[in-house]
């Protein structure tokens, strides 16, 4: 008896000295356990978070480790730090407007609590943890000689994510521009870029997780995350000193006190994912008091027939025709418009998209040393002074937007390009859309003048190779799973001709990317007759199908297979899915995201016999019913459902 009374008070040292300091804070629905440990009970020693994930009546672990820290040169904010003390866990609670997005009305609602620990040299570490409804956030503070420089040389900062874990992950480019394969059985080792989205089975349901990061600004690199030395463990990296044609530091420079951008992790119900808002609940918010002249809309657009811009007059002039047929707000003057001619030049082109009533956008080469892109006009993004110049001449020709293109890195002297460019054009009152860019990272609560970013493999590779062809489907049906949870998303799409490489979606799937891809400017990517040709009842959708949404719902689906989801503007539904297999399906859709009580005027839009066949059909519908559907392999529908008052 005496040896058991020893082995038990031994074993309870044990597991005191293992787990000797822990710190809990919940959601505020309970539902998500944040908690920040050190194995030890020296409180030196590195700490690290745990996520736990409500199932039933038990918590179960989901995240088993994030490891944390910071290194700059000799010291070590990681495993030579002390704790010092904790603040009470308070409520963040707070409202705001979203210009543009999945949601018009969004909530900044989570359990914050920050932790301070002592380092070396005089200077300090702070970590500040947020458990949300929806996910988890968590930054790094740090202290010292205020205005002191210091060089980041590491962030310790990684993942370990469950063993037997499902992912889907794009190999890292600097464009963002990959395919998001599943991981199950076996597991790839390499360098992604965000968002990476992991299931964990949780015996009779699943726990899925985006892991991204939030509110990068030019005081910090954005990272990637890499997993070349453990399969499960996902520790975030630097840009590569090859990037952005070798131009700028790898390790970013910071300014004491310094606080590091938001690691997020979106976590919850595959549904909870895809409505989540939270990379922009928890970014900064919006630095434009005046946001009436933002405004979200659908463009015309003549890259992607042709795979070259602007350099024909009476094409851009096509194009200008095409958007007020449809009742889009705008078109846009892709690369080459300095060098137009027949029959016109630029300013012939921008008078005469006035005179019908559509505002232009015009594209630009963010230039500089950083990319090896000739296209031109080079360099006039490059600096305050140049913007200036230019943003003044746009203002005066008049021209709504720009798109700028070929940023090639996530250095931190590309953070702080991208925000002076949103900055400056605010002045000017000038929406922006990036592309050959870095992913959205909450900008677009920040800055609302941020219409999009490109960041995908979009339509536009249809120009580039025949792989698209056979992958788009399973693609487009991962999509809203991964990449377009985190922002809005310019894929370009809706083709219903085709490029330079044929698309093998049904004419419905293609018409349903309206809805399913949330973008603040929606460039629909097709050539005129594309448009014309097409019967009454689609056309007349896409005359008046919004860019901006007051409500998104998830109906249904799954990474790679299908997408269902609903989204409102006003008293109007949209609802749409798409198809990502290669076989036919019949299902029924519930229509419980309609209000009580009222009834509805329906126009459904679904495959027909054949590919590039609708087949519409007129309803009176109402919450307790059901729309039944049949769509082809690669198919997909649209719904359109507005109250009868």
């Amino acid at each position: 008896m005496k040896g058991i009374v020893i082995t038990i008070v031994t074993l309870i040292l044990v597991s005191n000295f293992l787990y000797a300091q822990e710190y809990k804070i919940q959601s505020p629905n309970k539902k998500i356990e944040l908690s920040l440990a050190s194995k030890t009970d020296d409180a030196s020693k590195k700490w690290y978070l745990k996520v736990d994930y409500l199932q039933g009546d038990a918590y179960q672990n989901v995240i088993p480790s994030i490891e944390l820290g910071l290194k700059a040169g000799a010291v070590d904010f990681a495993s030579s730090i002390k704790f010092d003390r904790a603040d009470k866990a308070k409520l963040i609670k707070e409202t705001y407007t979203a210009v543009h997005g999945k949601r018009k009305y969004c909530a900044n609602d989570a359990t914050e609590r920050s932790f301070y620990f002592k380092g070396k040299q005089g200077k300090g570490l702070s970590i500040t943890l947020r458990a949300y409804n929806d996910g988890i956030a968590f930054r790094y503070g740090l202290t010292g000689k205020n205005g002191e420089i210091i060089e980041l040389t590491d962030e310790l900062t990684s993942y370990k994510m469950p063993v037997s874990a499902e992912r889907w992950l794009q190999p890292f480019k600097t464009s963002y521009e990959s395919y998001y394969p599943v991981q199950s059985g076996s597991v790839a080792k390499g360098e992604w870029g965000y968002p990476a989205l992991f299931k964990k089975s949780l015996g009779k349901a699943d726990c899925w997780m985006l892991i991204t990061e939030a509110d990068v600004n030019g005081s910090y690199c954005a990272t990637k995350l890499g997993n070349k030395n453990d399969q499960d463990n996902y520790k975030l990296l630097f840009p590569a000193a090859s990037d952005g044609n070798k131009v700028g530091k790898v390790n970013p420079t910071v300014s004491l006190p310094f606080t590091s951008p938001w690691r997020t992790v979106i976590i919850g119900e595959l549904g909870q994912l895809v409505e989540s808002t939270l990379v922009d609940d928890v970014s900064t918010p919006t630095k434009i008091k005046d946001v009436s002249w933002v405004q979200p809309g659908a463009s015309s657009w003549i890259y992607w027939a042709y795979n070259h811009g602007t350099k024909d007059f009476k094409k851009v002039c096509d194009y200008i025709d095409l958007a007020a047929r449809m009742n889009w707000p705008y078109t846009l003057f892709d690369w080459e418009w300095d060098a137009m001619g027949n029959g016109g030049k630029l300013e012939d082109a921008v008078r005469y998209a006035n005179s019908k009533g559509i505002k232009p956008m015009m594209w630009y080469n963010s230039g500089g040393p950083h990319n090896g892109i000739s296209a031109t006009p080079r360099d006039r993004m490059l600096t305050h002074e140049n913007r200036m110049k230019e943003f003044r001449w746009l203002n005066e020709l008049g021209v709504y937007g720009i798109k700028v293109d070929f940023f090639e890195s996530d250095k931190q002297d590309m953070m702080k390009y991208y925000i002076d460019i949103l900055e400056d054009a605010a002045k000017f009152k000038l929406m922006v859309n990036f592309h050959g860019a870095t992913i959205p990272r909450g900008w677009s609560r920040t800055y609302p003048n941020l219409m999009s970013m490109e960041a995908v493999l979009g339509a536009e590779w249809y120009n580039n190779g025949a792989e698209l062809t056979g992958k788009a489907a399973e693609h487009n049906a991962t999509l809203p799973f991964t990449r377009n949870i985190i922002g809005p998303m310019d894929y370009t799409p809706v083709t219903f001709t085709n490029s330079q490489h044929p698309h093998i979606t049904t004419f419905a799937h293609e018409l349903a990317l309206s809805v399913i891809f949330e973008s603040g400017i929606q460039h629909m990517a097709d050539r005129p007759e594309g448009f014309d040709n097409l019967p009454d009842a689609p056309k007349a959708f896409l005359r008046e199908v919004p860019v901006a949404w007051d409500d998104s719902r998830f109906i249904s689906g799954y990474p790679g297979k299908n997408m269902i989801m609903a989204r409102r503007k006003g008293n109007d539904w949209y609802l749409a899915g798409i198809n990502g297999l290669n076989k036919q399906e019949e299902f029924q859709i519930p229509l419980e995201f309609l209000k009580t009580g009222k009834r509805y005027k329906a126009v459904l839009i679904a495959d027909g016999d054949y590919d590039s066949a609708f087949n519409t059909t007129y309803l009176s519908l109402a919450k307790e019913d059901h729309i039944k559907l049949k769509w082809l392999p690669r198919g997909g529908f649209t719904c359109v459902l507005k109250e009868i008052q």
